[in-house]
């Protein structure tokens, strides 16, 4: 049996960055044949989560290719149909939004759009401060949306930042096997 083609998104959700890399290597573990994609930001910028540097060697290193980091390098994923399926960890609000209204200004948006022309399946991570707020909406439109599936998410602090919410990234594996068969796990909002 052929491994699945798996792209591996990454935005600039840069606090989860700690919870998301072991997942490239659970992924590949699991058979998947995983090609690793960042945005431009998320490929480049060293915070106080970490050097861009490292993230970027760390992955490739996992799945032994180089990582995808342009609109250029994303384009060809739906003409030459090159993956199975496409997860989004972590999506960030400003991702979402622009998901949501059609913008192509990245990699990872590229990404998403040539996978999308082709009816193959979008799993999306959430991970945004305003998710319950002015990211409401753009999830709500993503959630009618065909072939876009979530990962189960929660309020990550409901005291102290109340509109926040992030992806149970332990069920991303189960998320994008699920959306491989057309099925959203359940429920949504954990």
């Amino acid at each position: 049996m052929q491994k699945k083609r798996l792209g591996l998104a990454m935005c600039g959700s840069f606090c989860t960055f700690s919870r998301v890399l072991p997942l490239f290597g659970q992924l590949v573990g699991e058979g998947y044949d995983v090609v690793p994609i960042m945005s431009e930001f998320a490929y480049a910028t060293d915070t106080r989560f970490g050097r861009a540097a490292d993230f970027v060697r760390q992955i490739e290193e996992t799945c032994g290719r180089e990582v995808i980091h342009t609109i250029a390098q994303a384009e060809p994923i739906g003409p030459k149909g090159l993956l199975d399926v496409l997860a989004v960890a972590p999506c960030t609000g400003n991702t979402l939004g622009k998901l949501a209204c059609g913008i192509t200004d990245s990699a990872v948006t590229m990404a998403v759009k040539a996978h999308l022309r082709n009816g193959r399946p979008v799993v999306i991570a959430a991970s945004t401060n305003d998710a319950l707020g002015a990211a409401a909406k753009n999830i709500g439109l993503l959630l009618n949306q065909k072939n876009i599936y979530f990962v189960p998410m929660q309020q990550d602090d409901p005291c102290k930042k109340p509109q926040s919410v992030v992806a149970d990234f332990e069920r991303l594996s189960e998320t994008v096997d699920c959306a491989l068969r057309g099925v959203q796990v359940e429920p949504v909002l954990i």
